[in-house]
């Protein structure tokens, strides 16, 4: 792995560990056992690091918010769904517990958010309308794109308002598979006869894995 790349998944792992403010590029160059000098060869700050990972995070939301073509609509997909859904919140995290704080240093970084956001939107209000033409969701075309900002929202911000609930700084695996239940539930509110079998066996898969060791 080229060293550039190496500072951005280190960083991403510290900033993830410890919260990005953290951490220094002081503490990223230690980490890796590089000189601060060899680490702004590459970077001119910690803000043209976050940008990289930044580029990750992109990436991961265009992936996993694209509408499904020509496949049977089936627990394996809703899966594969909620389980975009879960990894990028957990690989990003600490982004997602300072999201307001870090966009309000970079306008620069601000604005592709919002386009982030605004594909993410479109992206998900397509699979929404898919669900719904498919009488898995029984959802009014009028509300389509609201109902998919409120399920943004919720994933936007459950980090960083667990984090306000509790005493506790520490996000775990268990916290976020309790966010993706809360998005369940939305979804079961909207399920039709024909697809709440399906949301139940998602329930009960994303409760087995709250439970299961490791995770809290």
């Amino acid at each position: 792995m080229k060293t550039r790349d190496k500072i951005v998944f280190a960083s991403l792992e510290l900033f993830n560990e410890h919260g990005e403010r953290n951490i220094t590029t002081n503490h990223i160059a230690a980490h890796l056992g590089i000189s601060p000098g060899n680490l702004y060869y590459h970077f001119r700050n910690k803000e043209d690091i976050i940008n990289s990972i930044f580029t990750l995070y992109e990436t991961h939301l265009e992936n996993g918010s694209k509408p499904y073509q020509d496949v049977a609509i089936d627990i394996e997909l809703l899966l594969g769904y909620f389980d975009a859904m879960f990894y990028t919140m957990w690989q990003f995290r600490f982004m997602y517990a300072n999201l307001a704080d870090i966009l309000s240093r970079d306008e620069k970084l601000k604005q592709r958010y919002l386009v982030a956001q605004r594909n993410v939107l479109e992206s998900s209000s397509n699979v929404l309308r898919q669900l719904t033409n498919d009488g898995f969701l029984a959802v009014d075309e009028n509300i389509i794109a609201e109902l998919a900002d409120t399920l943004k929202m919720m994933v936007s911000f459950w980090i960083s308002y667990q984090l306000t609930q509790s005493d506790d700084s520490a996000i775990t695996k268990a916290t976020l598979y309790k966010g993706l239940l809360r998005v369940l539930m939305v979804f079961k509110a909207y399920s039709t006869e024909h697809s709440r079998d399906t949301f139940d066996r998602l329930e009960q898969h994303y409760r087995a894995m709250i439970e299961k060791p490791g995770q809290g």
